[in-house]
Formats: structure tokens, sequence, C-alpha cells
């Protein structure tokens, strides 16, 4: 059951890096890649790697994407500064 699990965990990280790989809009690359780091958490603890998971949560789920939005939001919406 662990292996089917681990399996599956490596196949959706798989799926979502070539999404992100082939997605050439920078905002949905980054919409893709929030999931890619969340596909990579559940991955990390299926492998029973729980603080590498918590690393991978905070920066691959949440502060990249974010960073990501808000670089685009500000270069894209310039509007009076």
């Amino acid at each position: 059951m662990t292996a089917f699990l681990q399996a599956v965990a490596m196949v959706t990280v798989a799926v979502f890096g070539l999404a992100v790989v082939l997605n050439r809009n920078p905002l949905s690359q980054a919409i893709v890649f929030a999931f890619f780091g969340g596909s990579l958490v559940v991955l990390f603890i299926v492998l029973q790697a729980p603080d590498v998971s918590l690393s991978a949560i905070v920066v691959g789920a949440m502060a990249y994407p974010l960073m990501t939005v808000l670089t685009l939001a500000k270069t894209r919406g310039g509007s009076g500064d």
C-alpha cells in the first residue's frame, strides 16, 4: 500500500512539473506552480519527511507563487507610481 501511495504521489509531481514547464503564461504558471508545490508536500509526507514538507509548504506552495503574482501585478498594472 505504501509503495502504491508513493508511486501515485510521484506521478502527480511529474504531471504538475510538466504542466509548469509547458505553461507559457507567467500568471497561470505561478498558479500551477502552487499546485506543484502542494503535490511536493504530499510526496514528502508520504515519504515520511515532515521537516522537508514543512519547508516545501512555506516556499513552494505559498511564498514563491505569492511573490510571482505580486511581481506580475506590479509590472503589468503600473498605475500611478
